[in-house]
């Protein structure tokens, strides 16, 4: 990896890291309101806000790992490492549709 691509990996997971950081605290409040019985629709809204954190990390690790891992394994040549990284891919996507 050249310095700009590995800087750039960098700052991608900073980002990703800030993500889940922010949906932590966010879901530690969740439990709480939960536990002090407070509105439904508010809880959700927290909710809904922690899956969007979550979202956000996740799209931002795979474009990192587009852009890093699955990059190399292309300009490899190496046929058996691409598919593999592809059924990999394929797997994360399915996973993340449900």
């Amino acid at each position: 990896m050249t310095k700009d691509i590995k800087e750039k990996d960098k700052e991608k997971r900073t980002k990703a890291l800030i993500s889940f950081r922010k949906a932590h605290t966010h879901l530690s409040n969740i439990i709480k309101m939960v536990e002090d019985g407070h509105y439904c629709i508010s809880v959700m809204q927290q909710n809904l806000a922690v899956i969007g954190l979550l979202k956000s990390a996740h799209q931002t690790l795979m474009e990192n790992h587009l852009h890093g891992c699955f990059a190399s394994a292309v300009e490899s040549n190496n046929k058996k490492k691409q598919e593999e990284m592809v059924e990999e891919i394929i797997k994360v996507s399915k996973l993340s549709n449900k």
